[in-house]
């Protein structure tokens, strides 16, 4: 069992041995002792309401985290926080622009959990991805 764990954060990864691994995402993550922060599904708009990445699902995935990125701010986070994220997407064949895109902001040594689903459409159809996140904060 792959066992990571940060005793000072009170946080554990882990990826059991008799699961497939992934370099993406961590299969189980623990806290204790932490606040729990829950992100509502972040979408592709700026401060502004207007849409980022037309038809363009690194862009739009781009915008969304900067959008968890403020969420987390907010309350004193940082994306390094994130233990669990759900990502909704209307392709499936764009999943590696979505994972490409996470990379650039996911970048703790233990990613987070994760759930990717693929769905029919988004509440706007010009809304090719939507992520939600739950972080623990110390």
């Amino acid at each position: 069992m792959n066992d990571a764990s940060l005793a000072a954060g009170h946080i554990r990864y882990v990826n059991p041995a008799r699961i497939t691994p992934s370099a993406n995402y961590t299969h189980v993550v623990e806290t204790t002792a932490r606040r729990t922060v829950y992100i509502s599904g972040q979408v592709p708009l700026d401060e502004h309401g207007n849409l980022v990445g037309e038809n363009d699902v690194a862009a739009q995935t781009a915008q969304v985290f900067e959008n968890i990125k403020i969420a987390l701010e907010a309350v004193g986070g940082t994306l390094e926080d994130i233990v669990k994220l759900t990502t909704y997407i209307v392709d499936g064949a764009d999943v590696q622009a979505v994972r490409d895109a996470r990379k650039r902001y996911i970048t703790a040594p233990n990613p987070p959990a994760h759930t990717a689903v693929p769905v029919i459409r988004l509440f706007r159809p010009e809304f090719l991805v939507e992520i939600e996140a739950i972080a623990a904060l110390p």
